[in-house]
């Protein structure tokens, strides 16, 4: 819910904000643009705090700050408001999903937590599938200002409680002990460590870019090929069962495997997909459910990966750090995409994307490489000692 009532809103109450009120569709869709980028600034803050005293005080600060923002957007009288709105929900945003439910979730079972934050991209995956309907119904019911306003009952009454009386706090869950440090550790394996961290920042921005550009644009990409505006809205449908049934999949074969292979994964079939729909062969859906599957994977990648290179010590603040340039590459890439789909058309906007995917791949190479000499690293010191 956290989802459908903030990331995915506009997608579908944009265009009757924009009819009612007048306002440039630009600024009502830009709105979440500027949302993200307010959480990709509070999410260093968001991981230290979780880091300190565990997830339930974010995780309901996040759900006070979504209702309150969006009984803003009800109430808004003109754009200014409108945007300030968007601004309150960007904190709800930075403090309440995947990143802090991540940094939460590390915090309460530490390397234990690859199993839950699987199951939770699952369920999350079904964000747009429940919340694009319901956003639909609702409009036709009470408007967008009624939409808007039950989000906000759903976040202050039902999610809020929850947060604060389900969840364990700081002194109840199991605080990780912190990593033991050794002052004479070799420089080439902190290198080692600070060049893997970089190379994961990296390639974790690089798909955040990717899925939020063809998350908005993808409808229009699909009609620049000349597909009619019913069939595009059909075929953009897989994305979301390819999204979930890959994460099943990964839920099932986890424990089988290492992170990495499951970022491997997700990168590749990004790339496959992408790369499908750039050279235009007449298999869209199969494109797409490549597209679909690695997009669902990387959600999973993105919260076990780090935990897995880097240990349960320092996770939550690790998350916080990592989600921040991935958030403000979200809230430009969709801008940065219009412009591009507007000089070059969709089949230049699909190359600098599956140029992207490609050396995501090959970041997603350096990656694991760097993952088998950091272990022989480590090997090597324990034989030493």
């Amino acid at each position: 819910m956290a989802w459908g009532s903030s990331y995915y809103l506009p997608a579908v109450i944009a265009p009757r904000v924009a009819a009612d009120t007048g306002w440039p569709l630009g600024w009502v869709v830009g709105g979440l643009s500027l949302g993200l980028l307010v959480a990709g600034l509070i999410s260093p803050r968001v991981g230290s705090s979780i880091e300190r005293r565990g997830g339930r005080h974010v995780l309901a600060f996040s759900a006070v700050a979504l209702g309150l923002g969006q009984i803003g957007l009800a109430a808004a009288p003109n754009l200014a408001a409108y945007i300030v709105a968007w601004l309150v929900i960007g904190f709800g945003m930075g403090a309440g999903l995947y990143d802090a439910a991540f940094a939460t979730l590390g915090r309460l079972y530490g390397h234990g937590a690859r199993s839950a934050i699987t199951t939770l991209t699952l369920f999350g995956g079904f964000a747009s599938t429940v919340c694009w309907p319901i956003s639909a119904f609702l409009m036709i019911e009470v408007g967008w200002r009624g939409a808007c306003l039950s989000y906000a009952a759903v976040q202050l009454l039902i999610a809020l409680p929850l947060y604060l009386f389900v969840l364990p706090g700081a002194t109840e869950a199991q605080a990780v002990k912190p990593a033991r440090t050794d002052p004479a550790a070799p420089v080439g394996k902190n290198n080692l460590k600070f060049g893997t961290m970089a190379v994961l920042a990296t390639t974790l921005t690089l798909a955040a870019v990717i899925s939020s550009t063809l998350s908005v644009h993808l409808l229009s990409i699909l009609q620049g090929g000349g597909m009619a505006l019913a069939a595009a809205v059909g075929l953009g449908a897989l994305v979301g069962p390819f999204q979930v049934s890959a994460r099943t999949i990964e839920m099932i074969v986890a424990r089988y495997h290492h992170p990495i292979w499951t970022k491997f994964a997700s990168v590749t079939f990004a790339a496959i997909g992408v790369s499908i729909l750039w050279a235009g062969l007449p298999i869209i859906p199969v494109a797409l459910g490549f597209y679909g599957a690695g997009i669902g994977l990387e959600s999973i990648a993105r919260g076990t990966l780090p935990l897995a290179l880097f240990g349960p010590s320092g996770y939550a603040k690790l998350m916080g750090r990592l989600a921040m340039p991935s958030l403000i590459a979200q809230a430009a890439a969709p801008s940065v995409g219009a412009l591009l789909l507007e000089r070059t058309g969709a089949n230049g906007l699909l190359g600098v994307l599956s140029g992207l995917a490609l050396v995501n791949v090959a970041l997603a190479c350096g990656l694991a490489w760097l993952v088998a000499a950091s272990k022989s690293a480590g090997r090597a010191s324990l034989a030493a000692q």
